[in-house]
C-alpha cells in the first residue's frame, strides 16, 4: 500500500509525438485488455451458463454484449466528460494519503497482532 502511494504521486506521461503507434490502434488495445480484465467475472460465467441452457448462441452473445455496453457507455462518457474538468493533482495526492493510511493500518494491526 505503501508503494502504491509512493506510485499514484508519479505523474503519468502522455506519448510524444512522433511515437510510432501500434498498427492495430486503440480499439484492440481496448478489445484485448476489456477481454483480459473480464476473464473469470460472474458476467463472462453467466454468459457461459445462458449459452448452455439456450439453443440461441447469438441470442445469448448480442444480449450479454448489448449488457456490458448498457452497463458501461455511460461511464466511460461520464468519465470522458469529467476528465478535464477534474483536479489531477489534487486526486493524486488524496490517493496518495489514502494508501499511506491504508499502509500504515495495516501494519499496525501485523505489529499488534503479533504475527498470528
Amino acid at each position: 500500500m505503501i508503494g502504491m502511494a509512493v506510485w499514484a504521486l508519479i505523474p503519468d506521461k502522455l506519448d510524444e509525438e512522433g511515437t510510432p503507434r501500434p498498427r492495430r490502434g486503440v480499439f484492440m488495445a481496448t478489445l484485448v485488455s476489456f477481454f483480459i480484465a473480464e476473464i473469470g467475472d460472474k458476467t463472462q460465467i453467466a454468459t457461459v451458463a445462458l449459452a448452455a441452457a439456450y439453443a440461441n448462441l447469438p441470442a445469448v452473445v448480442l444480449g450479454t454484449t448489448c449488457g456490458m455496453l448498457a452497463a458501461n457507455f455511460p461511464v466511460v462518457m461520464l468519465g470522458n466528460a469529467f476528465a478535464a474538468k477534474l483536479p489531477l493533482r489534487a486526486l493524486h495526492i488524496g490517493a496518495s494519503l489514502l494508501f499511506i493510511a491504508l499502509g500504515l493500518w495495516f501494519l499496525a494491526r501485523a505489529i499488534c497482532s503479533g504475527g498470528q
